[in-house]
């Protein structure tokens, strides 16, 4: 039997117990406990301490029902009316919140790596503190403390300069052309 089936056997009902404590449906329990082991058959090379493997997925399974938990609350299930629906957003916003978000990784791109790796970890690999604490090898509240200095960073580097504004400009002032680089 291989590690993955031996870990489905000795962990499914207790995680699916669990799963129904949080949920109280059966088929939503179900669905928590096949995408906690969908992320460990992802994810598994990450934990180097293989003992802790309940604890990982206990813990992933809770991850994943706030993750739902927190998606529902963000969409209704009744249908829009007039004005609802007039106010879904656009193409073009969409295409602007494209370009933002390309604007965001470029910034985050020219980041010190202190502060870069710890942001990407975080935001775009969804690693908790701890994990990213043992993949950097430093302590948690070094994590803690690059994150918020690396997102004031990025926003301060985000709000500077208008997201349109090219990067060599020609100002026209009453005394003269200067360029500025911006």
């Amino acid at each position: 039997m291989s590690e993955f089936a031996e870990l489905v056997d000795a962990h499914y009902q207790a995680l699916f117990r669990f799963g129904m404590s949080l949920t109280r449906s059966a088929d939503r329990a179900s669905d928590l406990v096949q995408e906690t082991f969908c992320i460990w058959a992802a994810k598994n090379e990450q934990l180097r301490d293989r003992s802790k493997a309940k604890t990982w997925l206990f813990t992933t399974l809770h991850r994943e029902f706030l993750n739902q938990r927190r998606r529902a609350s963000k969409y209704s299930d009744e249908p829009l009316d007039q004005d609802q629906a007039e106010a879904i957003i656009a193409p073009q916003d969409d295409a602007e919140r494209h370009l933002d978000g390309q604007r965001a990784m470029d910034l985050l791109g020219q980041l010190e790596e202190t502060y870069r790796s710890p942001l990407a970890l975080f935001y775009l690999q969804q690693h908790s503190y701890k994990e990213i604490a043992e993949i950097l090898d430093i302590p948690m509240g070094t994590v803690m403390s690059r994150l918020s200095r690396g997102k004031d960073m990025l926003r301060h580097r985000m709000t500077a300069e208008p997201a349109s504004a090219p990067k060599n400009i020609l100002h026209l002032e009453p005394g003269g052309t200067q360029q500025r680089n911006g």
